[in-house]
């Protein structure tokens, strides 16, 4: 019989609709991230870094290069006989089929796989957030204090707090009560949606509320088990922890990823972060090209001038460009004479010559001001824009572009340009 003492269930299927285009085609945990990396790379390598060997990714939305991506595991050294990475989507069952419908109606449609492995314990993980954890120093502390249920919580400022779900504990960190997204918080210690869970409490806590709508970890698996007097417990964690969920937030991280000393290093002997690499070669810079505080990945082309920013694999830069605060995914290739600031750009885009992306004052989007704003230019994979274009700050731009789609070969600022087929 295989039995396993913990094993990880890793939810993966999100959209992240607050990243805009930039999840029109793909899962919020498979876009880029630090240029050669993918979001889901983080709590994977935890994973594997913190010897659990047994984990399943449930997937949903738009699945394909996430299953790509993760293949049988074998950057994580998670292809296992017994155990490694399964890749969960929802399947057609004999009695009624459907698409998970909340984080724990995801993890309730797998019983079956979870029980295969009789495991003691379950951790349950968010496939979208960047942050290095070993997850067998909160299984100790989850032993040491006899409890059912651990939480992973990180203090916040006061005034975020009602952010998020917070958590109530006494002295010896039992968690006495909770609140979601409380108006006046009593405590500023914010659950990360990390949690481990002795294995027979979280199957029943599945089975007495299966049939609840939108089945919620915070919303009903938490407040059963408290109700039934489970033991409770918050477990801190003080490391970086970036939710990347917003263009701003998933900007800021990559930003702080080339600070001169980087609150989150990548770098580290002991504690590498694993990825799914192309047989790429090296960099190239060219004569006269410029790279300051900046990341470049493999195979990519310098002949411009970069400045602190993120350039994923197999990005070329074209002479006389100047690129600034931007981010860039891999195989995109931006022409000559161009000047690009604070911009995400997509991967497999192309960007014609004397193209000036970030112009001007900032002006709120149109359309989705929650959604392009800080002064961002967001311009979705796959992307064409034509020679000579100037774009104004919070636009958005997805498709294949034509030069009538620019008034006077311009986007003003806050203006969005998504064409039909593309990006939606």
């Amino acid at each position: 019989m295989i039995k396993k003492e913990m094993i990880a269930m890793l939810l993966a299927g999100g959209q992240g609709s607050r990243l805009g285009v930039l999840t029109s085609k793909v899962a919020k945990p498979a876009v880029s991230f630090g240029g050669k990396y993918r979001i889901i790379d983080f709590p994977l390598s935890n994973c594997i870094n913190s010897g659990i060997d047994t984990v399943g990714v449930l997937t949903q939305y738009q699945p394909l290069r996430l299953n790509t991506h993760i293949g049988i595991g074998i950057p994580w050294d998670l292809d296992r006989n017994i155990g490694g990475v399964t890749v969960l989507p929802p399947y057609e069952k004999n009695v009624h089929s459907e698409w998970y419908t909340g984080t724990a109606n995801a993890i309730y449609q797998n019983l079956e796989y979870m029980e295969s492995f009789h495991p003691e314990y379950v951790l349950i993980l968010s496939g979208d957030h960047i942050y290095k954890m070993d997850y067998e120093v909160m299984l100790d502390f989850h032993k040491e204090k006899g409890a059912e249920v651990t939480i992973a919580v990180m203090p916040v400022p006061m005034e975020e707090a009602k952010r998020f779900g917070i958590m109530i504990t006494d002295e010896k960190r039992k968690i006495t009560d909770f609140e979601e997204k409380p108006a006046n918080p009593r405590s500023n210690l914010a659950s990360m949606g990390i949690y481990i869970f002795n294995w027979k409490t979280l199957r029943e806590a599945l089975l007495v509320n299966s049939q609840q709508s939108g089945l919620d970890f915070g919303k009903h698996i938490i407040p059963y088990c408290h109700n039934r007097g489970c033991p409770l417990y918050a477990f801190e964690f003080n490391g970086y922890w970036k939710d990347v969920g917003t263009l701003n937030s998933y900007w800021e991280a990559n930003m702080e990823l080339i600070d001169i000393v980087p609150e989150f290093n990548l770098y580290e002997e002991y504690w590498k972060i694993y990825t799914k690499s192309e047989i790429l070669p090296p960099q190239y810079l060219a004569e006269g090209s410029v790279v300051e505080g900046s990341i470049i990945g493999e195979g990519s082309d310098i002949y411009g001038r970069v400045y602190h920013s993120v350039i994923g694999c197999g990005v070329t830069i074209g002479k006389d460009t100047v690129i600034r605060d931007s981010i860039i995914m891999n195989n995109t290739r931006i022409g000559q004479e161009c000047e690009i600031s604070k911009a995400i750009i997509a991967e497999n885009t192309q960007v014609g010559d004397q193209v000036r992306l970030g112009v001007g004052e900032e002006v709120p989007n149109e359309t989705e001001p929650h959604i392009y704003n800080s002064g961002i230019v967001t311009v979705g994979e796959n992307s064409f824009i034509p020679q000579g274009i100037m774009t104004g700050k919070n636009t958005c731009i997805c498709g294949i572009t034509s030069r009538e789609d620019y008034e006077n070969n311009c986007l003003a600022g806050g203006k969005t340009l998504i064409k039909a087929g593309d990006g939606q």
